[in-house]
C-alpha cells in the first residue's frame, strides 16, 4: 500500500544542482515533500549505495519518505521499504521482491505500461512526459489528454511528469492525477519551500 499522498514529489538529479547535493536534499526535504525519489542513474552501484545511505538519513531526520530508483540490490541492502522502477526492470522484479517493498513504483510512456504495471502490483505510476522539457528535448509531449487516459483507466495513483511548474498543476490535477514529480525546478531553484508552497493546496 501506498504511504504517502503528496501532491509534489521530488526526483532528483545532482548534475543539475548548483549547490552542494546533501545540503539541497536537506532544503527541499524540510521543505514540505513527503516523497523524494533518488534517481541518480549514471552512477554504478557501489557510489549509488553511499549516496542512498546519505539520503536516506537526510529523509528519516525530516520524516520524508525516500524512495530509491533502480537499484533493487541497494534497497534491499539498506532495508529500505520503497523502490521505483522503469517497466523493464519492474517485469523482472521476483515474487520475493515484490513482498520486499511496501512502496513501488513504474515510469509509464503509455497507457499499456500503467495498466500492466498495476496489474504487476505497483503503488503508484508515474506517466509522462506531459509537457515540453528541458530534459527530454527533442521528444514530443505526449500531453494532458494521455495523462488523463491513464488516470482514467488504473486504479492507484499517478503522478504527471515532465515540465510540470506550479502554473501548469491545475491542469494535471484536472485530468485525474494524484500529484506531480518535479525535477528540475527543485534542483535549480533558489528557495525550494518557496517554489513548493506556489503548487497550493
Amino acid at each position: 500500500m501506498i504511504i504517502f499522498m503528496s501532491k509534489v514529489i521530488c526526483v532528483t538529479n545532482r548534475n543539475l544542482c548548483r549547490d552542494d547535493f546533501s545540503e539541497r536534499i536537506e532544503t527541499i526535504a524540510s521543505a514540505g515533500v513527503e516523497a523524494i525519489v533518488l534517481r541518480e542513474k549514471d552512477l554504478v552501484e557501489k557510489d549509488y549505495e553511499i549516496l542512498a545511505g546519505q539520503v536516506l538519513d537526510i529523509c528519516k531526520k525530516h520524516k520524508v519518505q525516500c524512495i530509491l530508483h533502480s537499484f533493487v540490490r541497494v534497497a534491499k541492502k539498506l532495508e529500505t521499504n520503497a523502490i521505483h522502477l522503469p517497466m523493464n526492470r519492474l517485469r523482472e522484479l521476483s515474487v520475493e521482491d515484490f513482498q520486499t517493498f511496501e512502496v513501488i513504483g513504474a515510469s509509464c510512456h503509455s497507457v499499456e505500461e500503467a495498466i500492466e504495471a498495476e496489474r504487476l502490483g505497483c503503488s503508484y505510476i508515474v506517466a509522462g512526459h506531459v509537457f515540453e522539457t528541458d530534459c527530454k528535448k527533442g521528444l514530443e509531449p505526449r500531453g494532458l489528454d494521455f495523462l488523463k487516459q491513464v488516470c482514467e483507466r488504473v486504479n492507484i495513483p499517478v503522478y504527471g511528469i515532465g515540465g510540470v511548474s506550479p502554473e501548469r498543476y491545475g491542469m494535471v490535477k484536472a485530468a485525474g492525477a494524484t500529484g506531480a514529480c518535479v525535477m528540475s525546478a527543485l534542483m535549480e531553484c533558489d528557495e525550494p519551500k518557496e517554489y513548493l508552497k506556489q503548487f497550493g493546496e
